[in-house]
Parts: C-alpha cells; structure tokens; sequence
C-alpha cells in the first residue's frame, strides 16, 4: 500500500531544535520526562498510551513523518522512544528513507538505556535493530485473534499478572524472528512472535492495544482497500470492538502504565 509521504524537514513550532525544545519541557516550573512519538500515519495514534503517558506525568513530543517532520538524529533530553504503525514494510527504507533515520534512532535509544515502546510497524523496527529479520507473513492477520502469553509474561514487569490469553487486535502483514537475546512475550495461532522484551526496557508488540472506536474506525475506513483486497467485512471489524475492547483496554491500561513507569523524570 502507498502511503504518501513529504520529505522535507521540520522543526519545532517555536523554531528551536528538537533537542533545545525537549530541554524547555517543564511543568510547574520543574522539569518533566518526555519522549519521542513517531506517528506514520494520521489514524495509527497513540490512543490509549496517552493516557498511560499522562499519567506518569510524561510529557509527548510527537514526529509526524507522513507530515513531513523529520525524525530526530538524536534521543536528546528524551526520556523514550514510541514507534507507532503504519503501511510500510521494513524492507522499504529505498522507498521510505525515513525508516533509517528511524532506526539510527532505535540505536541510539537503546544504546543509551532508555525505555523502547514498538507497536506493529515500531516492534518490526525493533525487531530488525536487534537483528531479527522482517518478512512478508504467510497471510495478513487483520481484525480480532487471540493472542496467548509465554512463561516468560508470567513473570514479566510489564505483562505479570495479565491473564494468559486474550483476543487482541491485528493489522499486519509482517512478521519478525525473536532477535538474538530478546524474550518472547506472546504468540498467536499465525504467528509465533507477537511480542518480546529485549533488555529491561525495550518491547515490540506486533498487535494492538492502544485501539480506542475511534482508530479501529478510522483504520477501517482507511484502509477499505486493503480489507477489499482481503475478501475483509470492515464493518464485522468494527462491531466486533464491542466485544473485545473493553478488556484489551484494561490490559492496556496495565501494560502501558507499566512501561510509563520506566521513563525516568530527569534531573532538576
């Protein structure tokens, strides 16, 4: 699928660099953690990690890259790293240079120890840093699956506790090997890695739990050509929410709030 993006630079609203208007991120007078949020497309957004980033008092700097705002060279005063989705293959860093600059950031982020979040697209990135290599899957997985939980979840900082299985929300059509090092979090009947933890702060999750109505609408709607492709009913999709949502949710609103927590306010 094509995804339509402009390639000139941006910079910040106050016309500082990246890293200056990360350093003037303060509330109530005092500095506060904030992280990188880079968003492919408009209707991938953070959604309900949002709220866990509010929560932790975690400020959200956000790169929109299908906008044309340039992913910054370095983490900076950042705190983290979110990677959100989008309609693009790992593979396609000829045709989307973006995804470079992408993964230098990556590196530096995890160099640097600071807390990962990869979601679908973002946990392939990750994935292929850590040098887990990122194919086309068998089949696209799209719309609700049950995902299950590995012994390695049960004791997990960020996924203990969940219960071990849950149908979940998918829009992939590429799957990643467990790099090197990595523990896996979570599998489905498709596809054997659906999450994993590398170190003590980076994770890639392949599915989704930020969704809110609103996105998996806006998905839909989207991407009506693909779910065409597909032989797909978006509209079962979206019905279909009324059932699993509320609980994916909840365990949503656990895991994110957990990762929250490892951003670290920075020193005054």
């Amino acid at each position: 699928m094509a995804l339509e993006i402009r390639g000139s630079p941006a910079k910040s609203e106050i016309g500082m660099s990246y890293a200056q208007a990360l350093s003037h991120v303060k509330r109530g007078g005092l500095p506060v953690a904030a992280v990188w949020v880079i968003q492919h497309i408009h209707c991938e957004t953070l959604g309900t990690i949002a709220e866990a980033l509010d929560g932790g008092g975690i400020s959200i700097q956000s790169v929109r890259v299908f906008a044309g705002e340039q992913v910054p060279k370095e983490m900076g005063a950042a705190a983290g790293l979110i990677i959100m989705g989008g309609p693009v293959g790992v593979y396609e860093q000829d045709r989307y240079p973006f995804l470079r600059d992408e993964i230098c950031l990556i590196e530096r982020a995890l160099n640097e120890e600071k807390p990962v979040l990869g979601i679908c697209l973002g946990s392939q990135l990750l994935a292929s840093v850590l040098g887990g290599e990122v194919t086309k899957g068998k089949k696209k997985e799209i719309g609700w699956h049950t995902v299950t939980l590995s012994e390695a979840a049960a004791v997990d900082p960020l996924w203990k506790g969940v219960e071990s299985s849950f149908t979940a929300y998918h829009w992939h059509g590429d799957v990643f090997e467990l790099p090197r090092g990595a523990e896996p979090l979570a599998s489905s009947a498709l596809t054997p890695c659906q999450a994993f933890r590398y170190g003590d702060c980076a994770y890639g999750f392949l599915f989704h739990m930020e969704v809110t109505e609103k996105i998996i609408e806006e998905m839909v709607q989207t991407f009506a050509n693909e779910l065409q492709q597909e032989a797909m009913d978006g509209r079962r999709i979206v019905v279909r929410a009324g059932n699993y949502l509320p609980a994916l949710k909840g365990i949503g609103k656990v895991v994110f709030g957990r990762w929250a927590s490892l951003v670290r306010t920075p020193p005054i």
